[in-house]
Protein backbone atom coordinates (compact mmCIF):
# COMPACT_ATOMS: atom_id res chain seq x y z
CA UNK A 1 0.00 0.00 0.00
CA UNK A 2 1.03 3.42 -0.50
CA UNK A 3 2.95 5.10 2.27
CA UNK A 4 -0.57 6.91 3.46
CA UNK A 5 -1.95 6.78 6.77
CA UNK A 6 -5.39 4.72 7.62
CA UNK A 7 -6.89 8.66 8.13
CA UNK A 8 -5.83 9.94 4.45
CA UNK A 9 -6.61 6.35 2.71
CA UNK A 10 -10.19 6.40 4.54
CA UNK A 11 -10.90 10.15 3.51
CA UNK A 12 -10.42 9.10 0.08
CA UNK A 13 -12.22 6.28 -0.05
CA UNK A 14 -15.04 7.96 1.95
CA UNK A 15 -14.92 11.29 -0.90
CA UNK A 16 -15.16 8.38 -3.85
CA UNK A 17 -18.13 6.59 -2.03
CA UNK A 18 -20.30 8.79 -0.33
CA UNK A 19 -19.27 12.29 -1.78
CA UNK A 20 -20.33 14.95 0.31
CA UNK A 21 -23.04 13.35 2.64
CA UNK A 22 -20.35 11.41 3.83
CA UNK A 23 -18.15 14.00 4.89
CA UNK A 24 -21.14 15.76 6.75
CA UNK A 25 -21.89 13.04 8.73
CA UNK A 26 -18.51 12.88 9.77
CA UNK A 27 -18.92 16.78 10.88
CA UNK A 28 -22.16 15.83 12.71
CA UNK A 29 -20.35 14.16 15.24
CA UNK A 30 -17.37 16.25 15.66
CA UNK A 31 -19.18 17.85 18.74
CA UNK A 32 -20.13 15.12 20.72
CA UNK A 33 -18.15 12.40 19.46
CA UNK A 34 -15.29 13.15 16.74
CA UNK A 35 -13.78 9.60 17.98
CA UNK A 36 -16.04 7.66 15.99
CA UNK A 37 -16.21 9.62 12.88
CA UNK A 38 -12.14 9.14 12.99
CA UNK A 39 -13.08 5.22 13.88
CA UNK A 40 -15.35 5.75 10.83
CA UNK A 41 -12.52 6.61 8.19
CA UNK A 42 -10.02 4.85 9.31
CA UNK A 43 -11.68 1.59 9.83
CA UNK A 44 -14.08 1.28 7.40
CA UNK A 45 -13.09 3.23 4.67
CA UNK A 46 -8.97 3.13 4.99
CA UNK A 47 -8.45 -0.44 6.09
CA UNK A 48 -12.32 -2.02 4.64
CA UNK A 49 -13.04 -0.41 2.03
CA UNK A 50 -9.59 -0.35 0.72
CA UNK A 51 -9.22 -3.76 0.05
CA UNK A 52 -8.29 -4.98 -3.29
CA UNK A 53 -10.84 -8.04 -3.45
CA UNK A 54 -14.56 -6.94 -3.90
CA UNK A 55 -14.94 -3.80 -6.27
CA UNK A 56 -17.17 -0.45 -4.49
CA UNK A 57 -20.34 -1.53 -6.18
CA UNK A 58 -19.93 -5.18 -4.36
CA UNK A 59 -19.14 -3.50 -0.93
CA UNK A 60 -22.04 -1.42 -1.07
CA UNK A 61 -24.77 -4.06 -2.16
CA UNK A 62 -23.43 -5.88 0.94
CA UNK A 63 -23.90 -2.80 2.70
CA UNK A 64 -26.85 -1.99 1.73
CA UNK A 65 -28.49 -5.67 2.32
CA UNK A 66 -26.78 -5.80 6.08
CA UNK A 67 -28.76 -2.20 6.70
CA UNK A 68 -31.84 -3.49 5.43
CA UNK A 69 -31.78 -6.75 7.76
CA UNK A 70 -31.05 -4.90 10.83
CA UNK A 71 -34.21 -2.75 10.52
CA UNK A 72 -33.83 0.60 12.05
CA UNK A 73 -30.98 1.94 10.26
CA UNK A 74 -32.61 4.20 7.82
CA UNK A 75 -29.99 7.30 8.48
CA UNK A 76 -27.64 4.57 7.13
CA UNK A 77 -29.78 3.42 4.02
CA UNK A 78 -29.86 6.79 3.17
CA UNK A 79 -26.19 7.08 2.82
CA UNK A 80 -25.63 4.10 1.03
CA UNK A 81 -27.80 4.44 -1.46
CA UNK A 82 -26.37 7.46 -2.33
CA UNK A 83 -23.01 5.93 -2.26
CA UNK A 84 -24.11 2.84 -4.00
CA UNK A 85 -25.58 5.07 -6.95
CA UNK A 86 -22.12 7.23 -6.74
CA UNK A 87 -20.12 4.17 -7.71
CA UNK A 88 -22.33 2.92 -10.20
CA UNK A 89 -24.81 0.87 -9.03
CA UNK A 90 -28.72 1.38 -10.80
CA UNK A 91 -31.99 1.97 -8.61
CA UNK A 92 -32.75 -1.57 -10.51
CA UNK A 93 -29.73 -3.17 -9.07
CA UNK A 94 -30.65 -1.40 -5.73
CA UNK A 95 -34.05 -2.62 -5.91
CA UNK A 96 -33.01 -6.34 -6.37
CA UNK A 97 -30.48 -6.09 -3.70
CA UNK A 98 -33.66 -5.82 -1.32
CA UNK A 99 -35.66 -8.14 -3.27
CA UNK A 100 -32.61 -10.53 -2.55
CA UNK A 101 -33.39 -9.86 1.26
CA UNK A 102 -36.77 -11.02 1.46
CA UNK A 103 -36.51 -14.23 1.89
CA UNK A 104 -34.20 -14.21 4.71
CA UNK A 105 -35.57 -11.41 6.83
CA UNK A 106 -38.58 -10.39 5.73
CA UNK A 107 -41.19 -8.00 3.66
CA UNK A 108 -41.30 -5.23 6.70
CA UNK A 109 -37.86 -4.44 6.81
CA UNK A 110 -37.48 -5.10 3.08
CA UNK A 111 -39.97 -2.55 2.35
CA UNK A 112 -38.31 -0.45 5.38
CA UNK A 113 -35.50 0.12 2.51
CA UNK A 114 -37.05 0.01 -0.09
CA UNK A 115 -39.35 3.46 1.18
CA UNK A 116 -35.96 5.19 1.82
CA UNK A 117 -34.54 4.01 -1.37
CA UNK A 118 -37.46 5.86 -3.16
CA UNK A 119 -36.99 8.78 -1.44
CA UNK A 120 -33.26 9.28 -2.26
CA UNK A 121 -34.20 8.07 -6.03
CA UNK A 122 -36.88 10.64 -6.09
CA UNK A 123 -34.18 13.41 -4.43
CA UNK A 124 -31.84 12.69 -7.21
CA UNK A 125 -34.76 13.12 -9.82
CA UNK A 126 -34.09 9.48 -10.93
CA UNK A 127 -37.86 8.64 -10.38
CA UNK A 128 -40.93 10.99 -10.35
Amino acid sequence: MEDKTRFERGLEKLAEVDGAVGDQVIQNLKEIAPDLGRFIIEFAFGDIYTRPTLDLKQRECITLASLATQGGTENQLRVHINGALNVGLTPEEIAETFIQCVPYVGFPRVLNAVAVAKEVFKKRELIS
